[in-house]
């Protein structure tokens, strides 16, 4: 019995009947009420219509990075040649796949300065775990089985502690200097009193502060003098490409985060790529194929099922990193830095901005400070964050890593007109705060905590703001033209993080 024959008999495809499925699927209304082309266009446009993302506006949130995934760099992964290949496909079947795969490793290796780069995990965060696991696997093969200490400053990526413990250390926190840099103080202090068993230290550089670390050498070679290793997080390697290598400046090992700097899709629960990138003598330690035994010499421990992680989306960074070139990259970082330096030259006299660096200078995002306004007026970062609905803007990232602020950042993707228009939003905002400061209306009764306003609630016939619906949903002029709105109004987003509601259809409808 062959091909066709085999295929039809299902011989020896056959399931175990306790594996078998006896219970229906895709049962939700949405898998059967669009029986047509047309209507499923226009369910799906629908649904584009209620949200804000990069097609329709900036999406400033500072510590992600969200910028272009371009249309040229993200065609090839529809490809069956690439979206059809089984993870676990023999090499016979794969070479052309390998040959990118390995191509774009060779790529992020130059770019980042280290000597080897893994693919394999499937997120930043499994990316930083490999790399704690390979810290881990470099002393234990030296017998220094008691380092297992981590130094974090206060300033790294907000994952940092939670893979530290996971790969086993013991988390010990660095503190933050007045100009949002590394203690260096409380960093020897920490060194010293645990330089027998200190196994690492993670830094994010520039830092999650949004400024460099201008003595990060320093840092790196106080921690190499005490027998531990230097762990850099990547996640705002945006700020650096093209610029520094942290490979070259101290750094041991890094993750990179394809869904940051190289442009894979952000959000929306993967598929991710934190590839890991090391210097030569961690190498060995650095993710192994899980096919294969984890004690083989040169075999480090699998990160994830798959050799390649997934390894369907790397077209999208090939793509990017050969269509923008060594010239390019480098450009696309000083874009970066300069869009951020220049938000935070104009907002810093109405939101103070919270951390510079040397020359008065931030990296590639900044912290607005809202601390003294809300004392004065009661109006949160969160009420800014909601209102900036109301001028069709994502909201920048909130309370992170500072509660009270707005970090923000803008990336290379966006253009001057665009950088303005956020601008123009954040200064009209700052007017309504100093419209309840100047008792025009209350805080409880201002836009601001009303804020976003759905186009139901402006047409209401029961309107009773002590604001005009025009300060609502038109605060500035152009918007008149071209508007957002929002499909829900405010929510209390604690409470409903604490009582989840099913939206699914009730249970009955299910009946027959």
């Amino acid at each position: 019995m062959f091909g066709a024959e085999l295929l039809e008999s299902g011989e020896g495809f056959a399931l175990e009947a306790a594996v078998e499925r006896s219970s229906d699927f895709l049962q939700h209304p949405v898998f059967n009420t669009h029986r047509s082309e047309t209507q499923l266009l226009r369910y799906i446009r629908k649904l584009s219509d209620r949200d804000l993302a990069l097609d329709r506006t900036m999406i400033p949130l500072g510590s992600c990075t969200m910028k272009l995934n371009a249309t040229a760099e993200m065609e090839a992964i529809s490809w069956p040649e690439f979206a059809s290949i089984h993870p676990f496909a023999p090499d016979s079947q794969t070479d052309g796949w390998r040959e990118l795969i390995e191509d774009l490793e060779a790529d992020l290796t130059e770019i980042t300065g280290y000597d080897q780069v893994s693919i394999q995990p499937n997120a930043g965060s499994q990316g930083e775990l490999a790399g704690l696991l390979a810290i881990r696997g470099y002393h234990h093969s030296r017998g220094d089985l008691q380092r297992n200490v981590c130094l974090i400053p206060a300033s790294a990526h907000g994952t940092n502690a939670a893979s530290a413990v996971l790969a086993g250390m013991k988390v010990v926190v660095v503190a933050t200097a007045a100009d949002g840099t590394i203690d260096h103080a409380d960093l020897q202090a920490k060194i010293d009193a645990n330089k027998d068993v200190l196994s690492a230290i993670m830094i994010t550089y520039p830092s999650t502060h949004g400024v460099y670390d201008a003595d990060v050498r320093e840092i790196c070679d106080s921690v190499h003098a005490a027998g531990g290793q230097v762990y850099v997080d990547g996640a705002n390697l945006n700020a650096l490409v093209g610029l520094a290598q942290p490979g070259k400046f101290g750094g041991d090992v890094s993750h990179l985060n394809l869904h940051k700097t190289f442009c894979i899709p952000h959000g929306g629960g993967g598929p991710g790529v934190g590839p890991v990138a090391a210097k030569a003598h961690l190498a060995p330690f650095m993710p192994g194929d899980a096919n294969k035994a984890a004690h083989e010499d040169g075999h480090g421990v699998a990160i994830s099922a798959s050799r390649y992680g997934s390894a369907g989306v790397l077209p999208i960074s090939w793509a990017y990193v050969k269509l923008m070139g060594g010239e390019g990259l480098t450009e696309a970082t000083k874009s970066a830095l300069l869009a951020a330096n220049y938000i935070a030259s104009r907002l810093n006299e109405y939101f103070p901005v919270l951390y510079t660096g040397e020359g008065g200078l931030v990296a590639h995002e900044c912290i607005l400070d809202l601390r003294e306004l809300t004392a004065k007026t009661g109006v949160t970062a969160e009420d800014v964050a909601k209102r900036l609905i109301d001028y069709g803007f994502h909201a920048p990232t909130l309370a992170f890593p500072v509660a009270g602020t707005l970090m923000v950042e803008p990336t290379e993707s966006e253009d001057l007109g665009e950088i303005d228009r956020f601008i123009e939003a954040m200064i009209t905002i700052r007017k309504e705060i100093d419209q309840v400061a100047h008792g025009d209306f209350t805080v409880e009764n201002s836009p601001l905590r009303h804020a976003p306003h759905t186009a139901a609630a402006v047409v209401s016939s029961d309107w009773n703001r002590e604001y005009s619906r025009e300060q609502a949903v038109f605060p500035v002029h152009h918007l008149k033209q071209d508007k957002y709105f929002p499909p829900v109004g405010r929510i209390d987003g604690a409470a409903g993080d604490r009582n989840l509601v099913c939206s699914c259809p009730p249970i009955e409808a299910f009946e027959n």
